[in-house]
């Protein structure tokens, strides 16, 4: 499994528990974080393979995921469970989602330097094998996918038009869509969540 969608040995533990659960509800996952603080935080990235997750799925998501989580018992300590979609400047952590998003800006980081330099900023130009191909200022590079830390798209105006065209085209009622509130909704993955006691 992929740093990018796990990254420590406790998410990439979790990821192992999770990944079937949500795969058997239609749905793949995106990213698993274990989050310290006061009471610990799972956060949980899921998606539809051809995307597009709703407040609904998240809940179902969430339901199964704890029921789980309470049988395997991974965790010693309390922690909240939040589960959400991606978002529209969504975490790239598959390399299949370096293919879906070509054309799209992004900003990815490697886990050691690579000319020089840790983090690329640039448009992505699809995969060719193992490798990210990115259009930054000096032309076209390659990244191995394995040397990846972090990889992002940046939200664009490009990037929200074509959000939104799959959102319609999924008929998903966009209407009434408050963009500035849109944000705050894809980010905000509290509201679907729930905690173990």
């Amino acid at each position: 499994m992929s740093d990018l969608v796990a990254k420590t040995a406790i998410d990439r533990r979790l990821a192992e528990i999770i990944q079937p659960v949500i795969e058997d509800l239609g749905f793949e996952l995106v990213r698993v974080r274990l989050q310290g603080g006061k009471t610990a935080t799972l956060q949980i990235m899921a998606d539809r393979p051809e995307g597009g997750i709703n407040v609904d799925d998240c809940a179902d998501i969430s339901t199964a995921v704890s029921a789980t989580l309470d049988v395997e018992d991974p965790l010693e300590d309390p922690y909240h469970l939040e589960v959400s979609s991606p978002g529209i400047d969504r975490p790239l952590t598959r390399l299949k989602d370096f293919e879906t998003f070509e054309g799209y800006e992004v900003r990815i980081e490697t886990n050691q330097p690579i000319d020089g330099r840790k983090r690329f900023k640039g448009m992505l130009a699809g995969v060719e094998g193992e490798e990210v191909l990115i259009n930054v200022e000096e032309g076209t590079i390659g990244l191995n996918f394995d040397l990846l830390s972090d990889a992002k798209l940046l939200l664009t105006d490009e990037l929200i038009a074509e959000m939104l065209r799959q959102k319609k085209e999924a008929g998903v009622e966009i209407d009434n869509l408050d963009e500035a509130a849109f944000d705050d909704i894809e980010t905000d993955p509290g509201e679907a969540g729930d905690a173990k006691e």
